[in-house]
């Protein structure tokens, strides 16, 4: 198999919004910290039009794209559930299909439990 490739979809990126960059940066740290995220990367500010409540809504939004494991996903959902301020986040899993072997071993490594 190719040394830069894994089919298993053992990694993913998984992707919030939050409408300040100061909650933006709690929760990827939060998610890093908790090991439930190797990494987290904050970009923004993005334009967001979405139906809410019935009516077409715009806002000013901050993305947070966390790279991690599917293993460690279901807990990086909860976290980010709990600790959120969206009553309805946004947290969308996106499967790797192809990687740097080193870099998916880092994912690997720094998300296991300590």
């Amino acid at each position: 198999m190719d040394e830069h490739r894994t089919s298993e979809h053992r990694h993913c990126q998984v992707v919030t919004t939050t409408d300040t960059r100061d909650e933006a940066e709690r929760l990827a740290r939060g998610a890093v910290e908790a090991r439930v995220a190797a990494c987290a990367q904050v970009s923004g500010p993005v334009t967001s039009v979405f139906w809410w409540e019935g009516s077409v809504d715009t806002a000013q939004e901050w993305q947070i794209w966390f790279k991690t494991t599917t293993a460690a996903y279901g807990s990086l959902e909860h976290y980010l559930n709990q600790a959120h301020s969206y009553d309805v986040p946004e947290v969308l899993c996106l499967p790797v299909t192809a990687g740097n072997r080193a870099y998916l071993q880092w994912l690997d490594d720094e998300t296991m439990a300590r």
